[in-house]
């Protein structure tokens, strides 16, 4: 297989394997990057929620060209619509809906994910290294559950699955399921634990990626 060959999963397949698994009648707040994609992807039938921490209730996909509304973006001033019978608020009473524990589910990046369900994802620590926490810190200590989409491995092929995270924590044990472009796996008493491979990718190639021991389904 060449290096350039894609293996597992896509972008766009991570957000929309992520969407299967929110239930009718959630309400959701995503991420930057590709938790944004799951918008798209919400099943036929479902009715699901999105909420944005700059006061949105009923954040819809990103507009048609020709229909933008600049003055309707969401936390990652990213364009999107509104779906009908969304609200708009003060961002003061879009957290308080994040604090209050209102919100059902958070589909969040990552940087790092330790197997006790640590998360850090707003820096590396580096001196040079620019913070970008946002409301991520609110997110995963009001939000009912907290799950992320990543790619398995950084750019240089490092785990992001990890015994213990070494860059600075957004969150303490609070990460329940993630989805990568090689699997979908759970945060259990007992570590990681594998959900589902995507087409194509077996166990071994997956725990070789991993920075800890995966345990099987």
């Amino acid at each position: 297989m060449s290096e350039t060959e894609q293996i597992g999963w896509n972008r766009e397949q991570m957000a929309e394997r992520a969407a299967q698994d929110i239930p009718n009648g959630a309400y959701v707040n995503l991420g930057i990057g590709i938790p944004e994609k799951v918008v798209r992807y919400v099943p036929e039938g479902r009715e699901v929620i999105y909420h944005t921490e700059n006061g949105l209730l009923g954040m819809g996909d990103a507009p048609e060209p020709g229909q933008e509304d600049p003055e309707l973006i969401n936390a990652g001033k990213k364009l999107v619509t509104a779906i009908p019978g969304a609200a708009y608020f003060h961002h003061a009473d879009s957290f308080s809906m994040i604090r209050g524990n209102h919100i059902d589910i958070c589909v969040l990046g990552a940087m790092q994910v330790a197997e006790n369900g640590d998360l850090a994802n707003w820096s590396t620590g580096n001196p040079d290294a620019i913070p970008a926490v946002g409301g991520a810190m609110d997110l995963v200590a009001g939000v009912k559950t907290i799950n992320v989409i990543t790619q398995h491995v950084t750019n240089k092929g490092y785990p992001k699955l990890v015994s213990n995270c070494t860059f600075p924590l957004t969150g303490v044990g609070v990460v329940k399921r993630i989805y990568t472009d090689l699997a979908v796996i759970d945060v259990t008493a007992e570590g990681f634990k594998l959900v589902e491979l995507a087409p194509g990718v077996e166990f071994d190639y997956v725990q070789e990626r991993t920075g800890c021991t995966l345990h099987a389904a």
